[in-house]
Parts: structure tokens; sequence; C-alpha cells
């Protein structure tokens, strides 16, 4: 294997893999590592909003080859089973990240991008050049190195990043169900310190994903007694939960979820997806993000191997630039309304007032996506 690329890419998620692919494209010598085989069922939403469709198009993906479901409507109910209806602004669709990982990494294979499974350990930047050290006792350099390893690493902690300091509070767990539900729909239902998304992805599965506080669920002895005494309080996911058939053995499980503020650039690193910064997962649009995050590093890469970005610093700074303007107020309003879903009070009241104008929810929802990204 080669010891020389012109970008190395850590993490094969939505972030690395999109820019693998554009990278690629452009005929650009590109290794990506990452630690997963492909394919593999992540704790994931797997809603996606439309409004990455022309880049996932520009990528010559189109996940409705594969299955992929349109989504335009959106339900929202309160811890009490109260119930809240909107079209989505501007739609999504549903497609699990088993399949929509696998098909990017086939595509960033048949571009001629390196995959190689293992873990990386170390990322050093000297002299204008990045020394990338695995757990299989390989090492690769590159001009540019791009983090796209997710919530939470090894190389977070190697870089002293501020937010791996602090304990995270959060649990998520998904699993994937046959039964009834709406095809074009996206629900979020609320229970006593958390929520579930549902959604239809391919081969008529229903993706069931919710997230809770650990406080909330180490009062029980597992996860089955957690959904009973706490999930199932919302009759609407409880009606989900006992009319479906689980199509896996167990559900996903994840921990250490966090929300708090990272820095898009580390040590010259150019940050991607979660690793640059994560929605809450209650805005349902964290792997939109992911993926436009790409677009904004590829371009800017590929400006700056060709020289039209004469400098690593003006491509650094131009790249916070752009991640601040497309997704800061998106991380800020997210973090917001997950703050004021936490207050049980609050939220009720909110929740009630949706309710009574439900012309609002679709405004609150626009503040938490973007528009269709330009080509």
């Amino acid at each position: 294997m080669n010891k020389n690329y012109e970008i190395v890419l850590i993490g094969g998620g939505l972030a690395g893999l999109c820019n693998a692919i554009h990278l690629s494209k452009f005929g650009k010598k590109v290794l990506l590592i990452e630690k997963n085989e492909y394919p593999k069922h992540k704790v994931c939403g797997e809603y996606i909003s439309n409004e990455v469709l022309p880049y996932l198009h520009f990528l010559n993906i189109n996940p409705f080859d594969y299955g992929a479901v349109k989504i335009d409507n959106f339900k929202l109910s309160t811890t009490k089973s109260k119930m809240i209806t909107a079209k989505l602004p501007l739609g999504g669709f549903g497609i699990s990240r088993y399949k929509l990982d696998f098909i990017l990494s086939e595509k960033a294979k048949e571009n001629g991008v390196v995959i190689l499974q293992d873990n990386v350990v170390d990322v050093k930047y000297k002299d204008d050049v990045f020394t990338v050290k695995t757990k299989e006792n390989k090492c690769f350099q590159s001009k540019i190195c791009v983090g796209a390893f997710g919530k939470r690493s090894l190389i977070d902690v190697k870089l002293n990043r501020g937010f791996i300091q602090k304990k995270s509070p959060y649990l998520g767990v998904k699993i994937h169900v046959k039964g009834r539900f709406q095809e074009n729909l996206v629900a979020l239902h609320n229970f006593k310190g958390g929520y579930c998304g549902v959604s239809k992805v391919e081969n008529n599965a229903i993706n069931l994903c919710y997230i809770t506080s650990f406080s909330s669920f180490k009062k029980y002895k597992n996860i089955d007694d957690f959904q009973e005494n706490v999930v199932f309080k919302n009759k609407f996911l409880k009606e989900i939960f006992k009319n479906s058939k689980p199509v896996w053995n167990k559900p996903l499980s994840i921990s250490q979820i966090s929300f708090e503020t990272k820095k898009p650039i580390e040590n010259h690193l150019i940050m991607c997806g979660d690793a640059a910064g994560m929605i809450h997962p209650l805005c349902g649009n964290g792997m939109s993000m992911a993926i436009q995050s790409a677009q904004i590093a590829s371009k800017l890469i590929l400006n700056y191997l060709d020289g039209v970005v004469l400098s690593r610093n003006e491509l650094e700074k131009e790249y916070i630039r752009q991640w601040n303007k497309e997704f800061k107020w998106r991380l800020k309003t997210g973090h917001f309304i997950a703050m004021l879903f936490r207050k049980d009070k609050i939220a009720a009241f909110l929740l009630r007032v949706l309710r009574k104008f439900p012309f609002l929810l679709p405004i609150i929802i626009k503040q938490t996506h973007g528009k269709l990204i330009k080509i």
C-alpha cells in the first residue's frame, strides 16, 4: 500500500465518504481509513432532508434507486400523547445507514479511493505535512487530513479537544421493525426524559430511534424494562412497538452522546460531520449536515490543491467561515430547542402552543434546516 496521499480521511461515515467521492471525482489521490467493515448498522434517525439531493446527484448517487422512501409529513406528540401535525417545508427521505454507507463506499472505490479498515491512533502535523499512524502499525503522509470520525474518537483525546473532557449524559437506542406505519411520514414522539423518531426506510422497515438521559435509563434493569415503564407511557410509541416485529435480535445502543461546541479546525485537521459539531437529534438534520459539510470541505480542498486558495491559513479560515455560516445558527437553535424540551413543564406549554398554532411548527423546522444545496 502507498504511504503518501494528497488527502487522508479519518472516518468513513457520511462526511468521510462524501469527501472521498467528491475529491476522487476530480482525480485526487485519496486514502480513507475506517475502523468498521461495510455495511454496518448505526444508531441514527435515518431521515435526511431533501436539501442534500442536488449534491448527492452531483456525486452520482440517487438514493431512490436503492429504495429510499420519500417523506413530506411530520407528526409530533407530547408526553401526554397529544398529536401535532405539519407538512415538512422541504421534505426528505428515509434510508438506513447500513444501505447508504455501503452505496457511498462502493462509489468511492469505483472512483479509485483506497479504503483501509483500520483504527487511527495518532495524527501529527509538522512542516506542512500530516503523519497518520494506525493500530495496525501503518503510517501515512498527506498534504491534507480530514477528521470525519463521528461523535467521539481516540483522536479527540489525542488532540485534547474541550468537549471530550466532559461526560455526556445521553444514551441512544435504535431498532428496525416491521409493522404498520405511514409511508411518507416522520414522527417524533416524546416521553418523559426523551423522545423517539419513527420513519420508514428501504425494504418496508421502520426505524425506531430514541434518545434519553442516562440518569433516567439507569433506574431500570434493561432496555425492555425502560421501554415498558417509560417509553410506552406515550400511547403512540406503545402502539408502534407492541404491534410490530423486530428485524434484529436486539436493539443497538450508544452512550456518551455529546452536544458540546466543537471547533471545525483542530491542529490543522479539517473536521467534518459530527466531528465538527452535532445537532440535537430531535432536529432530524444531522445526516444532511454531515453531507453538506463534506461539500464545503471538498470544494475548498480542491481549490487549495489546485492553487486557487494560496495558503493553508486561508483554507482553514474560509472553511471556518463557511461552516459557521451554514451550521452555527442551526446548532444554536437545536441546542436551545433541546434545552426547552428537557424542562417538562416548559415543553408541555410549548407543545400546547404548537397545537393551537400549528403554522409555527414548519417555521421552527426551517431554523434547523438549510435550503437546497447549490452545485
